[in-house]
């Protein structure tokens, strides 16, 4: 490989080192040097005397420039499947609270964008809400594991998803080379909120009453990302709070998206809840309907799964929930068959 080749290749993969024997990072999550897909396996030819004779491959391992086209060449149907498609990734959990993580998934969205594909992040905030209201002296209530938020609450709310969250993610894909743009629900009417059933006890706690995506849209045309957080407001003005989960999918199903991505703190959706190592790789509508029924899903997973079985069902072609704890959980989904967590269809 020519040096001009090996500097535009780490110019595309720029988060990546490459080992010579690639590893599975869903089995070996420590790893920073594994790459996405574990399917290739490539070993180099070995140049040969007489050229009639075919060429023999090496016992060794590949280079790492070879391995690099190999990678190149492997994702390109996972590439031509999704370019020109939009996917709305919901980030938060571990991988909002890791700097090494936050920066693998700034990568991935940065990496998917170059190369064809139109990604909208949306994202929340609680710890950083938490530290802000420490620090404030307002206690943090939660009532049914949803945040307590009064008047004083939703102004630190606003404050800090708003003007320090958003603002800090656009700057980090900025710097990683896209463009991206910090939207809240309030700019440009892009979500319309109403009170929660709960409201009696949970005070400025929202749902998405309405959507309309044509900020979205232009942004999304002239390959800009949007960074959208998760407070809207009713028709009279008044701010809520609303699940980013939630917005998620609320966004996906109105833009059309190809594809929504929940990044959390676990696998996936697992057939036993207290075995890691059942998790559910692939599943329909009707089947994980029937795992909540049977209490196989239960805790902060069914808002989850009821978010995606929602979009899918206005019309978005897949949703995951993936292993946010995994580095570059988000190519592992979309550019391996291998993925990162659990994908129901419609």
């Amino acid at each position: 490989m020519t040096a001009g080749a090996s500097k535009t290749l780490t110019n595309i993969f720029p988060s990546f080192a490459f080992t010579t024997k690639p590893q599975n990072p869903l089995t070996t999550h420590t790893s920073s040097t594994s790459f996405p897909s574990s399917r290739l396996r490539h070993r180099p030819i070995c140049a040969v005397a007489n050229p009639a004779q075919p060429p023999q491959i090496a016992a060794e391992s590949t280079t790492p420039g070879q391995y690099r086209v190999d990678v190149l060449s492997e994702s390109l149907p996972f590439i031509q499947k999704f370019r020109g498609k939009t996917i709305v990734v919901k980030y938060g959990g571990a991988a909002m609270k890791s700097p090494e993580l936050q920066a693998s998934v700034i990568n991935d969205l940065v990496l998917l964008s170059c190369v064809g594909l139109r990604p909208v992040m949306v994202h929340g905030g609680g710890p950083e809400i938490n530290t802000w209201l420490g620090r404030l002296n307002i206690p943090a209530v939660f009532h049914d594991g949803l945040r307590v938020t009064n008047a004083d609450t939703m102004e630190i709310v606003s404050m800090v998803l708003v003007g320090k969250v958003n603002k800090t993610l656009v700057s980090l894909i900025n710097k990683a080379g896209a463009t991206a743009v910090g939207l809240s629900g309030l700019d440009g009417r892009l979500l319309t909120a109403r009170p929660s059933p709960k409201a009696a006890h949970l005070g400025f706690v929202g749902e998405v009453a309405r959507v309309d995506p044509a900020v979205l849209r232009s942004l999304i045309d002239t390959n800009h990302i949007p960074v959208v957080t998760s407070v809207a407001a009713d028709e009279s003005g008044q701010p809520y709070n609303i699940n980013a989960d939630t917005v998620a999918g609320e966004l996906a199903a109105a833009l059309g998206a190809e594809k929504l991505i929940l990044l959390t703190d676990v696998a996936g959706i697992l057939e036993d809840r207290n075995d890691p190592n059942s998790l559910v790789k692939k599943i329909d509508i009707k089947g994980v309907k029937k795992m909540v029924e049977e209490g196989k899903v239960g805790g902060g997973m069914i808002p989850k799964v009821n978010c995606c079985v929602r979009s899918l069902a206005q019309g978005v072609n897949t949703a995951s929930i993936i292993d946010g704890r995994v580095p570059h959980s988000l190519l592992l989904e979309i550019l391996t068959d291998e993925g990162a967590g659990t994908m129901i269809t419609g």
